[in-house]
């Protein structure tokens, strides 16, 4: 008498909480956080044609938002950062004095 049941894992269980399935929500955030301010500098204060303007926002905003929403090694960018500047603080330097002590 066998009482296991069994279940079925979806193949997209690990979507929950992502944009489109690929991003992750905080990604999003800070892919919007880096592109909207550089967006609405370029469009308002370039002085060219309406087409001109999009364009150079496009060709700026449109890497670096990519750039956010991917992230360093699969992490997103402030908690990279943050992992970073640990180490920076915590790391230590070794100097050599060109000297060997010998017993």
């Amino acid at each position: 008498m066998n009482n296991q049941e069994t279940y079925f894992i979806p193949t997209n269980f690990t979507d929950a909480g992502r944009v489109f399935g690929l991003f992750e929500l905080r990604n999003l955030i800070e892919a919007l956080v880096l592109t909207l301010p550089l967006l609405l500098v370029s469009l308002r204060f370039l002085p060219f044609s309406l087409t001109v303007r999009i364009v150079a926002a496009l060709i700026v905003s449109v890497p670096i938002g990519g750039f956010g929403l991917i992230g360093i090694g699969d992490d997103s960018l402030t908690r990279w950062l943050g992992s970073w500047w640990r180490w920076q603080k915590a790391r230590r330097q070794i100097y050599y004095r060109g000297e060997v002590k010998r017993k």
